[in-house]
């Protein structure tokens, strides 16, 4: 009798069945026996997505701007005003001279069907309702009657964009929302729904949330809140002079009220894209920080299938373990750079290396190849395509300054990760 013939390590076949999230035939992700998570293109191939953001003639992250800025003054002098195929051109030849693979958001309308796979961003907090944006808190306001027939309007007129893109992976629904994670220097997500206008829903919903379970009694509140509440203008106050509270018996409630507007977002927009798009993957809201425990408990499979966050070299180790553990879901790294403020400010000893350069070029490598190697990470995407006007070399952002030279000091790093990645992440793996 011929023996079954074993899956080889990293195909389709290696696959667990009960992990598949998406629909054959087009993009999805699942995990191997050996716990490692994958990407699957529509022809059941596994890969790593290496992506770019913002791939466009204006070299910016975001809806479209009235003004030009200096890139896109570039750009029209370089390749012309009114046709972006020239543009196109010279930045896919320069995209796949870095190996990379994905479009992120914010790419071109030229770039689609041009043989990278692609992503895009629904953008639900501006789907018309109100938001709700105050100390660090920016979040469409959930608690709203209508917000989830705006969403699925929404959702409607974005997805048609992307209708019959052969190459389109999924969606994210938002990118850096403020979910107001208790902090020391500011009021968190609760806090800030209880001194908001009283127009807006989720000051209604904070205040009934807080007080149902003590009858309506704003002293037994204050009681369980170890906090003098003779009326609601106390927490209006405090949030105002950014004064956060912090006590056992807030921090419980909060938990509980995030735990809620994270219950409604996820369930809202996903419900929004799967019955527009079914097809197609949702790839969650592009954290910007960590949002806390309890909203990561709410961003699961199937409200979502991929968890999405911003990294910032350095930090990759530590944020991508609290992604990973809290709910075993996979991971695309978004708005990855090597430029941030710690490289620009850090000190600089004339004794002693490395320099402030070195450092970053390090740390840079350090955490795209342990992205590569990590288990739950399916892919990073860098952050820019070009960098702002008041970035100055090396310490930009973009992988092309804003004369359109070529950025070498990231590039190169990025095309030598890239061309590694899939080795890196087997190796891990066996």
């Amino acid at each position: 009798m011929a023996k079954a013939r074993a899956a080889e390590p990293f195909s389709f076949r290696s696959l667990k069945p009960e992990t598949l999230r998406g629909t054959a035939g087009f993009f999805r992700v699942g995990q191997t026996a050996g716990g490692q998570w994958w990407f699957v293109d529509p022809r059941d191939h596994l890969f790593f997505a290496k992506s770019v953001a913002a791939v466009n003639r204006a070299g910016r992250a975001g809806a479209p701007s009235t003004q030009r800025g200096v890139y896109a003054t570039v750009v029209d002098q370089l390749y012309g005003y009114e046709d972006s195929s020239e543009f196109a051109r010279v930045a896919l030849q320069r995209l796949r001279h870095w190996q990379v693979n994905t479009l992120g958001p914010w790419a071109e309308p030229v770039l689609a069907g041009a043989g990278l796979y692609t992503t895009a961003l629904a953008d639900f907090r501006h789907a018309g309702g109100p938001v709700i944006h105050a100390n660090g808190v920016s979040l469409p306001d959930v608690f709203d009657s209508g917000w989830p027939a705006l969403c699925d309007l929404h959702a409607q007129k974005v997805t048609a964009a992307w209708a019959g893109h052969a190459g389109f992976i999924g969606t994210f629904t938002d990118d850096a929302l403020g979910w107001g994670a208790p902090r020391a220097d500011r009021p968190s997500l609760l806090q800030v729904c209880l001194s908001l206008e009283p127009s807006l829903a989720a000051y209604h919903a904070a205040w009934e949330f807080v007080l149902a379970p003590h009858a309506g009694d704003l002293n037994a509140l204050g009681r369980s809140w170890s906090l003098d509440l003779p009326n609601k203008e106390v927490i209006r106050q405090r949030t105002l002079e950014e004064r956060p509270l912090a006590t056992p018996g807030y921090l419980r409630d909060h938990e509980r009220f995030a735990r809620e507007v994270a219950n409604r977002y996820f369930s809202a927009t996903a419900s929004a894209l799967r019955r527009h798009d079914p097809h197609h993957l949702v790839l969650g809201c592009r954290f910007s920080e960590p949002p806390g425990a309890t909203v990561l408990a709410e961003c699961i499979y199937p409200q979502v299938d991929v968890v999405s966050w911003h990294c910032h070299g350095p930090d990759f180790a530590l944020h991508a373990e609290i992604y990973a553990s809290a709910a075993g879901m996979p991971l695309l790294l978004t708005a990855f750079g090597l430029s941030n403020e710690r490289f620009r400010t850090a000190p600089f000893k004339i004794q002693s290396g490395p320099t402030r350069l070195e450092r970053m070029l390090r740390d840079g490598r350090h955490a795209l190849a342990a992205a590569c190697a990590h288990p739950s990470v399916v892919g990073y995407e860098w952050a820019r395509w070009a960098d702002e006007a008041d970035e100055t070399p090396p310490f930009g952002a973009g992988l092309v300054h804003v004369d359109d030279r070529e950025a070498v000091e990231h590039t190169e790093l990025f095309a030598q990760i890239n061309a590694r990645a899939e080795r890196l992440r087997r190796r891990a793996a066996s």
